[in-house]
């Protein structure tokens, strides 16, 4: 039964739950390791929600739909503005402040040209980045979506599991599996979150549209969760708002560590030993 469980983020669909154990338990034990400690063999599993977003039928190809800019919606293009915004602090070198506003297909164009120019976005065609966009903005707006994503989780919690290591769009869909399967039995031992290059605070798009609401701009706290540590790195551009403690409670723990050019990949933030301290402390 699985003690730890990592939950992925987007542009995962064409893998499945094995092939993500493959790539994150080597990096997420290395971080245990890190931190001097280690944990059992058959302890690690990955839920996998990914093919929700996977064309199914005759229309599933090995490459991803070729979006255009004309295929942006308002709240994607919105989502793209707020991750322009924070490339540009990142990257001045490479990004043009300006306005950020994408409401017609040629800003949209003109903004996925500049992050094409940026080291976080490098080598991805515009057409990609949409569909990532998309990802997100499907999992918040379509309600089966957001509710099987969630039971990915809930299927492989068991009353051994007791750390849940979310990266990326994956800790907004644990986040709201915690407050949907929290109370139950088989959650009873879940007692630590640890959060890598998390989504959950950026306004608007994602925070005010958490299921629950949060309530006079601060989030509700998960139920029966002991511990949250939410990790971060300066250059991802992802994880817009670095520090969610002001935003979910004093008890949340931000700490910065640093990924160098791949700032949001999941590798690095597994590696970390701060990732490896929160696991460890978890299991404790």
């Amino acid at each position: 039964m699985a003690v730890v469980i990592g939950i992925h983020g987007i542009a995962q669909q064409n893998k499945g739950p094995q092939s993500l154990r493959a790539e994150w338990e080597p990096a997420l034990r290395d971080g245990v390791a890190f931190a001097g400690g280690a944990i059992a063999d058959g302890s690690f599993a990955c839920a996998f929600y990914g093919c929700l977003f996977r064309p199914e039928g005759e229309v599933r190809s090995a490459a991803a739909p070729h979006f255009h800019p004309t295929d942006v919606t308002k709240d994607e293009a919105d989502l793209l503005a707020a991750l322009f915004g924070e490339a540009a602090r990142v990257e001045p070198d490479r990004v043009a402040q300006g306005d950020l506003r994408a409401a017609t297909p040629r800003a949209v164009q003109a903004l996925l040209r500049q992050l094409a120019q940026t080291r976080f976005f490098a080598g991805l065609a515009d057409h990609v980045m949409i569909g990532d966009l998309k990802q997100v903005m499907r999992y918040l707006m379509e309600p089966d979506v957001r509710m099987r994503a969630r039971q990915s989780i809930d299927s492989l919690v068991t009353p051994d599991t007791r750390v849940l290591v979310a990266h990326s769009l994956g800790t907004v869909v644990t986040y709201e599996a915690l407050h949907a399967y929290g109370g139950s039995e088989r959650w009873k031992n879940v007692a630590t979150l640890i959060t890598l290059g998390s989504p959950l605070g950026i306004p608007n798009l994602i925070f005010d549209r958490l299921q629950p609401a949060p309530v006079d701009a601060k989030g509700k706290w998960p139920p029966g969760l002991k511990r949250w540590v939410n990790i971060s790195d300066d250059g991802d551009v992802v994880a817009l708002t670095k520090k969610l403690g002001p935003l979910f409670g004093a008890e949340l723990v931000d700490l910065r560590i640093h990924n160098g050019a791949t700032a949001h990949d999941v590798r690095p933030y597994l590696t970390a030993r701060e990732t490896g301290e929160a696991i460890l402390h978890g299991l404790a």
